[in-house]
């Protein structure tokens, strides 16, 4: 390894240990901290994220960068060019940004997950609102800072989360996938009566965490690196070489308990299938957070929500709640997990209705930062929205616009990488069905292994080695297309509704 090299890997590392610092403080806010921290704590992370940012900036790395790609012949493997590729496309995007936005974003970030915790809990958009609106103006700024000459402010916030995302290839896809998501409801809409009484039976809080843990631990999520802890909004982040889980609890919601778990589940395999040796580097990083959504959506939705799932889940559902199984079994389980039905809440949500809620936030958040939508006009174009899309209207704010927390941490451009998950996840599925030669038995058996490893050899272990739309090539032999997810409800949901 070249001198430069050495040196780019031992700094990174720093930056690295500064990035999962704040992710502790982070995660310790929404889960543990007291009401009366919250102060400190904003200006803890934009301390932190300011050092960071001064790390990640500084003019030797730009040096290092330059000396290795002169001499490219000298870095030994392709995991050295896969490193030094990634981090010259960090380094040119963070020295764009002025230290002082850094900082700034990192406080407001944390105050105005505070404020939208409390404003959410009091059904109050107007106790939100001023920090939204500050939010929306430092993201404009960031997006000015970072957006190339023709490019929308969108776009440039939306390829970071997802590179080569962009709003008009989206809406390409997002008008046709409506229709025909609308079309398969409507055609759900004759098949037969399906019973989901399970989702609101009464269950101790208590008995739904022991069973979440049970099946989580059959994911084969590794306790010795990593935790699942309770929040409002379920989230997964990674401290260091542990991966922190959340999830939450409604006492006549298990199965939104259950999902939310499985999917946050998925996310933290992911996390731990990464290189530890590539700790600060780009090879230990997720591609992108589509894919990263894909493994989410994959364990919660083509595994969590299958038949076979709970012809292995049915045994311990009923060990662990009891009595509130009365009544019920396997195959109605699995029918009640699969219910499509418009709701208001995106986290909720079944397969076939889950997009329409990504849409709303597509068009919401492109009018909130090209100026076009008022912030104080949210709650009302959010319920005329919903009343379009899906034919609900919120009752209040909490079941509406308050719902999600990213638009309080700066997440703009990153709703549309939950849509991107679902095809990620319908075509990786697909693809591991065929080299596995079928999963369902192993399912039956609550055997997740041939899944979870082959997951970790085709995606987890890459790292950012190759661009999203390349590594989707790679896994599944083809571009990354709807149909698949398409193929997947039609089967799925037309077998559940007596219409296959």
């Amino acid at each position: 390894m070249t001198a430069p090299y050495d040196a780019l890997r031992a700094h990174f590392r720093n930056v690295a240990l500064l990035g999962s610092t704040s992710a502790l403080l982070a995660w310790d806010q929404e889960t543990y901290l007291p009401r009366g921290g919250g102060d400190r704590r904003a200006a803890q992370l934009a301390l932190l994220a300011t050092l960071a940012h001064e790390r990640a900036t500084a003019p030797q790395v730009g040096d290092w960068l330059a000396r290795c790609e002169a001499d490219a012949a000298a870095l030994v493997d392709d995991d050295a060019r896969a490193n030094v590729r990634g981090w010259r496309r960090d380094y040119d995007r963070a020295t764009r940004l002025p230290a002082a936005l850094v900082a700034e974003l990192a406080e407001v970030e944390s105050k105005a997950q505070q404020a939208w915790a409390e404003a959410r809990a009091r059904d109050d958009f107007r106790r939100f609102q001023p920090w939204l609106l500050r939010m929306i103006g430092l993201q404009q700024h960031k997006a000015d800072c970072l957006r190339l000459p023709a490019q929308s402010r969108w776009d440039a916030l939306a390829d970071l989360c997802e590179p080569g995302m962009n709003a008009a290839d989206l809406a390409q896809w997002f008008g046709p996938l409506r229709q025909r998501l609308v079309a398969l409801r409507e055609r759900l809409a004759g098949g037969r009566a399906v019973d989901d009484g399970f989702s609101r039976v009464a269950i101790p809080e208590a008995d739904q965490e022991a069973f979440v843990r049970a099946v989580l631990a059959a994911m084969g999520f590794d306790p010795k690196f990593g935790r699942l802890d309770r929040s409002a909004h379920p989230f997964c982040t990674k401290v260091g070489d542990d991966v922190r889980l959340t999830t939450r609890f409604h006492r006549d919601r298990v199965l939104d308990a259950l999902g939310s778990t499985m999917h946050e589940g998925g996310h933290g395999l992911y996390e731990q299938g990464l290189d530890m040796a590539q700790f600060g580097a780009p090879l230990g990083e997720a591609v992108s957070l589509g894919v990263h959504e894909s493994q989410s959506r994959l364990w919660e939705n083509h595994v969590g929500r299958s038949a076979a799932f709970w012809e292995w889940c049915w045994p311990i559902a009923q060990r662990h709640l009891g009595s509130a199984c009365q009544g019920y079994d396997a195959a109605a389980i699995h029918r009640a997990a699969n219910v499509v039905r418009p709701s208001l809440i995106r986290v909720e949500a079944d397969e076939a209705t889950y997009d329409l809620h990504v849409m709303v936030r597509f068009e919401i958040e492109q009018r909130l930062l090209d100026g076009s939508l008022p912030v104080d006009a949210l709650p009302s174009e959010w319920n005329r929205l919903y009343r379009e899309y899906l034919g609900v209207v919120p009752p209040d704010d909490r079941q509406g616009c308050l719902q999600d927390v990213h638009w309080s941490c700066g997440l703009f451009g990153y709703f549309p990488t939950y849509t991107l998950g679902n095809l990620y996840a319908a075509q990786f599925a697909a693809a591991a069905e065929r080299a596995l030669g079928g999963l369902a038995p192993m399912f039956a058996r609550g055997d997740f292994a041939p899944l979870r490893e082959w997951l970790r050899r085709h995606v987890h272990r890459h790292g950012r080695r190759h661009e999203p739309a390349e590594l989707c090539r790679l896994v599944t032999g083809s571009a990354l297309s709807p149909e698949p997810f398409l193929r997947h409800l039609d089967r799925k949901l037309g077998a559940v509704y007596g219409l296959a």
